[in-house]
Order: C-alpha cells, then structure tokens, then sequence
C-alpha cells in the first residue's frame, strides 16, 4: 500500500467554517433533499438540503438537517414551518432541475414561494399540505415524526424525523418490471464548496453485493497477489468477492499456458489479471493469479 501522510485535526480546534468545509468536502457525494413545506398561514417554502439520507424501511424513514447558519446562527424557514406544520414532500433532484434547485437555495425573505422564483411547478399532495415538485422524478410524501436540535450555536443541524406516507414515481425512469431505473433516473449529489457530481453514463458501475454467496475473502489469495505493486486495492476486493476458489484442473491448464510463455514473469501476470478484471473475467483472473508461483 502506498505509504500516506496525515495532518491530524482536532475539530474543536478549528473554527465552524474549517469544520464545515472538512466534513462536507470528505463526506460527498451527499443526495439532496428538496423540500417543500408550508408555514401556519399555508405560506410555500421550497429548499434544497445535503444533510440527508434514508434510514429505515420498515417503517420508512427519511432524515434531513437543516442547520443553523454558521454566521449568525440563525435558522431556516424550513425548520420553522416543520414545527409548526409537521409534514414535507422530499422531492428528488436529477440533472435537469439541478439549477433551479440551486437558485431556490437563496436566502429569499420569509414568505417569498420558492417555486415561483425557480420557475418549477408546484402540484397538490395526496395526504400532505405541502405541494410537491412536478419536474421532480420522485417524490415522498412525509409526516414529520420528530425535530431533534443538535446544539444551539451556528452550524449546529436540526434532524427532521420524516415517515413516508405516500410515494410518486414518474414512470419515465421505470424499468420494465417497474422498479427505478437508476441510469434514467440521471441523479445529482452535492459535494464541498461549490462542487456537484452527475450520478450517470461512465460514473455508474456495479459490484455485485456478497450476500447469498460467502467471498472468499483476500487473505485467501496467494502472497504474491496481496504484496503486489500492481493490482490495486478494487482489484483485490473483486477477486476477494468470488464464492469459491478455482478446481486443480482450471489451475493446472494455465500453469501449462504459463510455462509456454517465456516473459510470463510476476509483473506481467498480475498486468494479466488486471486486464481480465476490466474486462468482467474474475474466474479466469483469479485461476491465472493461483496458476503463477512466485
């Protein structure tokens, strides 16, 4: 492994800006919760928030955080409105409303709609007061179980406790056993400082999840693969994940390939395995790598 250098920080030590700064461009790519609420006199707020994420299915769960402003410790109006009227619509932000998601961010006064600023569109709720997004590609419907605050100083975020009551799917980004097609649904995320990442084309790729079948785990591959300079820590992993390790007969058959070439020396082969991982050839990758003696 590549020998690292470490500056070593105590976040108390820092001011709330330089932990912000840290925590949000470490911790990324965040999703986007949009919400939209309404205050006591039905007012529409709609704004967009990072602190968020699923936390539970049974029953459903979602948290957002809408912090207390780190200048001057004041707080949003959508904390406000979610105390006074428990219920939000979390829209969901894809790449085609990701400007207009970014202009309702602004620091409108209390009162100003959101929507109409963003010139997005506002459709009624099934089983909440708040509307939803209609450019939106999903949307959750929330009764808002708890508002837990985690401090009273500037930065200090406000966990919005939200059971999911109803959910709206455009069928747009249906696959044809209608369930959320991830390259269609064209997501964004919200990194540090300025920075957005687009969840689509070449920045999507799947692992395989090792939960029916046991990996067989790194320690289980031969010295020489673990101590390589040349297969990296993915590549380790993707062989670590195969459920059984390669039968004498595979493994024989590539010694006899391997003694036929002259060069077949330990860098090249581990070049080999390399190249047989991008190319989704595990088994045939992890017989080479069990088939080369140092």
């Amino acid at each position: 492994m590549k020998e690292r250098r470490y500056i070593t920080l105590d976040p108390m030590d820092l001011t709330q800006r330089e932990r912000h700064g840290y925590l949000l461009s470490a911790v990324a790519p965040r999703p986007i919760a949009f919400a939209s609420t309404i205050d006591k006199e039905g007012r529409v707020n709609l704004s967009p928030f990072s602190f968020f994420n699923v936390f539970s299915s049974n029953p459903p769960i979602m948290i957002f955080s809408p912090a207390r402003k780190g200048t001057d410790n004041t707080t949003k109006d959508t904390h406000h409105n979610v105390l006074d009227v428990p219920e939000v619509v979390i829209n969901i932000v894809n790449y085609p409303i990701v400007e207009q998601m970014s202009l309702s961010s602004t620091a409108y006064a209390k009162g100003v709609n959101e929507f109409i600023k963003s010139g997005l569109t506002e459709i009624p709720s099934d089983l909440v007061a708040p509307p939803r997004v209609a450019e939106s590609p999903v949307a959750f419907e929330c009764k808002v179980d708890d508002v837990i605050a985690l401090g009273d100083q500037g930065g200090a975020g406000n966990l919005v406790i939200c059971r999911v009551v109803k959910m709206h799917i455009d069928t747009s980004v249906l696959d044809d056993d209608k369930q959320i097609d991830t390259e269609k649904m064209d997501l964004v995320a919200r990194m540090g400082g300025m920075w957005y990442t687009k969840a689509s084309g070449n920045a999507l790729f799947q692992i395989p999840k090792p939960l029916r079948d046991k990996g067989i785990g790194v320690d289980a591959l031969p010295e020489h693969a673990r101590n390589s300079k040349i297969l990296t820590g993915n590549d380790l992993g993707r062989l670590g994940n195969i459920s059984a390790l390669p039968d004498d007969n595979a493994i024989r058959k590539a010694k006899e390939k391997l003694a036929n070439e002259s060069n077949a020396d330990k860098a090249l082969v581990h070049l080999q395995v390399h190249t047989l991982l991008d190319d989704g050839k595990t088994d045939e990758a992890l017989t080479l790598l069990f088939a080369y003696s140092d």
